[in-house]
């Protein structure tokens, strides 16, 4: 019998507090796995012995899947399962398969019958669009934008027009050392009503989240009140009128 991947989310960055963001029942099962699919063993390791184990660290057996990772590779990812051991499938940060390399990993598990299980924890996706005020009913996550600044601009003309079309909420993130640069080129791109907002740190204690027309960031930057944004993650979202 098939072994269930369980898809285990992790904390959305470095945090003193995990019962705050991880459910303790998530902190359990995930005790109790021997084998896990991660982006980085070592990080992975990291937050195992923050949620604490059943048995020594060292013992338990870390995979990892990454955007290095072959598509003849995850086979092998698959054996555990297949020889009848649960698998805890762990992100970097947040939920796992939502912008995480894992979905592929779970799209085969689907299609050899492994029992896939989706534990509740920080998404900061969904986060953000909860706090910032704009449409929840229809939003689209567009991922990495280009970083070219003429395709950038013109992606984000095209996603204010599709916002204003569809009255869709978009989202986006960026490199966090390139936060600032993203925010100016929204700016240039939006027009004055377009609402936007800059989602920073989310779930930890030096979260920001604030929601302002293009016009009114335009003011907040020419009196030097940018967001605290360098080098954090931070989710963009916009939408047009």
């Amino acid at each position: 019998m098939n072994g269930t991947l369980y898809l285990i989310p992790n904390t959305l960055g470095p945090t003193d507090s995990l019962d705050q963001v991880i459910p303790s029942h998530v902190q359990q099962l995930t005790s109790r796995l021997t084998h896990f699919v991660a982006e980085n063993a070592k990080t992975a390791r990291a937050f195992l012995k923050q949620v604490g184990t059943a048995q020594p660290i060292q013992e338990i057996a870390i995979s990892e899947l990454n955007v290095n990772t072959p598509p003849a590779a995850l086979a092998a990812l698959l054996a555990p399962l297949q020889a009848g051991h649960d698998v805890g499938l762990l992100s970097e940060a947040g939920v796992p398969a939502v912008a995480d390399p894992g979905a592929d990993l779970v799209r085969l598990a689907h299609a050899h019958d492994i029992p896939v299980r989706p534990l509740v924890g920080p998404s900061s996706i969904l986060l953000s669009v909860m706090a910032s005020g704009l449409n929840g009913q229809s939003f689209a996550f567009n991922g990495y934008l280009p970083t070219d600044a003429a395709q950038r601009a013109k992606r984000l003309k095209e996603l204010e027009t599709r916002s204003r079309q569809e009255k869709q909420t978009q989202l986006f993130i960026e490199t966090p050392y390139r936060n600032a640069a993203m925010l100016e080129a929204l700016l240039g791109a939006c027009q004055g009503n377009t609402l936007i907002c800059v989602a920073t740190d989310i779930s930890l204690p030096t979260e920001t989240i604030h929601t302002r027309t293009s016009a009114q960031w335009k003011g907040l930057l020419a009196a030097g009140k940018a967001p605290d944004f360098h080098k954090k993650p931070t989710v963009f979202l916009l939408l047009a009128h």
